[in-house]
């Protein structure tokens, strides 16, 4: 299944958050950007098997998100 993620660059951390908006609670992070997608895609199996362990999981089609920015 493809999920969409939300990648940011963390300035304190000096690396990147990725969150899964589909699995809630779903976030993991990186010092770069190839960890973080690779630290993301163990969070999301992880996520998913303990979700179906409990019953909770159900397989949905992704919904369409819409990303934007704000600066306030």
């Amino acid at each position: 299944m493809k999920y969409k993620v939300v990648i940011t660059y963390d300035q304190e951390y000096r690396g990147y958050v990725v969150d899964v908006p589909e699995l809630v609670g779903c976030m993991s992070q990186g010092k770069t950007l190839d960890e973080a997608l690779d630290n993301i895609k163990d969070a999301i199996r992880g996520w998913i098997e303990v979700e179906k362990r409990h019953g909770r999981f159900e397989a949905v089609e992704p919904q369409e998100i819409f990303l934007g920015e704000v600066t306030v």
